[in-house]
């Protein structure tokens, strides 16, 4: 009966070093998990803060309904990279705004084109999104990320903005009546 005992005081020592060193391994990815979500509202909180006081430090107004901007206004729809317009046109989008808005393909955009020539965009018509989490590759230089069986393009400037690396799991919006789509807007990196 005493070899039975010393036995099992063995094994549960030896259970209990197991037990002891899995904890600091989930410990450590719990910590970078949370040090990463904190990076990434800290970015945007910085730029939330921008677009409120602007790069100069003076507090920028939004615009009222009297404030309205005068010029041309042109609907499209995003394809991923650049609005299409009604009349056939590629507008280009800013790279920046489309990862940080995550505007969608097929999304439906307002632009208007100010008299001094500035363009702002405004997003009128988002479609119904499906969130799905994959894996950043890259093939020639272009970022796609794969989920499902299907790689979906994505912007350089989600890539760097989320600060995500080849082999990283993230999650990515793809419109959900579009089973053809081949571009992905970045929800969060995991």
């Amino acid at each position: 009966m005493l070899y039975i005992e010393v036995i099992l005081s063995k094994i549960d020592k030896r259970n209990a070093r197991t037990s002891m060193s899995e904890l600091p391994e989930k410990q450590v990815k719990r910590l970078r998990s949370l040090i990463q979500e904190a990076e990434t509202n800290l970015a945007a909180a910085k730029e939330l803060l921008i677009s409120v006081v602007g790069d100069d430090g003076t507090v920028v107004t939004p615009k009222t309904s009297s404030d309205e901007v005068g010029g041309k206004v042109i609907e499209g729809v995003f394809d991923g990279q650049m609005m299409l317009g009604p009349d056939g046109k590629n507008y280009p989008i800013p790279a920046n705004y489309a990862s940080k808005s995550k505007l969608v393909e097929g999304d439906i955009l307002k632009l208007t084109i100010t008299d001094d020539g500035g363009f702002i965009y405004k997003q009128i018509g988002p479609v119904e999104r499906r969130q799905v989490i994959g894996t950043l590759v890259q093939h020639n230089g272009t970022h796609y990320v794969e989920a499902g069986g299907k790689e979906y393009r994505i912007l350089l400037a989600s890539v760097t903005y989320f600060r995500i690396n080849i082999g990283d799991q993230v999650t990515i919006l793809i419109p959900e009546d579009n089973p053809d789509a081949t571009w992905a807007a970045v929800e969060a990196a995991l």
